[in-house]
């Protein structure tokens, strides 16, 4: 426990002198989204609550909390936010498909073990439960390319009043292009760095390559990470084209006001 204390006081002081205020509130951020997510596994149990929109729901909170009470409501955490709903409600029709074809839904046999003397009819849907997982995963790294393409956008506007539509388009592309292979590496070593002991275990009990990949753990994580790489493949255009939209229609309504 007094190795968590100190972690976390670590953190929240190096977030304040680098960030300020608003590294402040990030730290805040990061106990809100522990409890939204918290609250949505509690009433995820309830078999009467469709988990999909449950998502969707914690998504949006999730989604206003990273954005409005970090960075403040603006343009461009108003673009990130719809660009954010728009692809996480096409994410989750993908994936809801995806999750009920290739089976990955509940418990790899490498979990069983652990899990045999607990009852697993539990009443709730685990094709859309694996769904939820799978988007709750990727809701954090779709905000961040959100973000991290309409602020430079929205600066590059204010110093370029006069960029086109097109151009401001492009821009938002160019940024995107930047980001879109180190989020998806993130992802990829993130799964490595948490399953490293599993993949060790693989090694031991003298795995094939065959079984490795055809194991429901590793596919599951696997398809995960694709889905998320495709989500943030996606916010790219639909944020550069909001954004774009957005910044040229408030000047273009600054001018007939005049």
């Amino acid at each position: 426990m007094n190795v968590l204390v100190w972690l976390a006081a670590i953190l929240f002081i190096l977030m304040i002198l680098i960030g300020g205020k608003k590294g402040a509130r990030s730290f805040i951020s990061l106990f809100l989204n522990f409890g939204v997510l918290l609250l949505t596994i509690i009433f995820m149990t309830d078999p009467n609550i469709n988990p999909i929109i449950l998502t969707l729901i914690a998504c949006a909170v999730i989604s206003c909390i990273n954005l409005f009470y970090i960075n403040e409501v603006n343009s461009k955490t108003i673009t990130a936010f719809i660009s954010t709903i728009i692809t996480i409600v096409i994410l989750l029709f993908f994936i809801e498909i995806v999750s009920e074809n290739t089976k990955i839904q509940g418990f790899g046999e490498e979990e069983i073990e652990e899990l045999g003397v607990f009852s697993l009819y539990i009443g709730v849907n685990f094709v859309k439960i694996g769904a939820a997982v799978i988007i709750m995963s990727t809701i954090g790294a779709i905000t961040d390319v959100a973000i991290s393409i309409t602020s430079p956008m929205r600066e590059i506007f204010y110093h370029n009043p006069s960029i086109s539509r097109k151009d401001l388009f492009t821009f938002g592309l160019s940024i995107g292009r930047d980001i879109l292979g180190t989020n998806t590496n993130t992802l990829f070593f993130a799964f490595f760095g948490g399953y490293l002991g599993l993949l060790l275990w693989f090694k031991d009990l003298s795995y094939s390559v065959d079984e490795i990949v055809n194991s429901k753990v590793f596919s599951a994580e696997m398809i995960t990470i694709f889905c998320a790489g495709i989500g943030i493949a996606l916010i790219i255009p639909i944020a550069s084209w909001i954004n774009a939209y957005y910044l040229v229609k408030t000047r273009e309504n600054n001018k007939l006001s005049k």
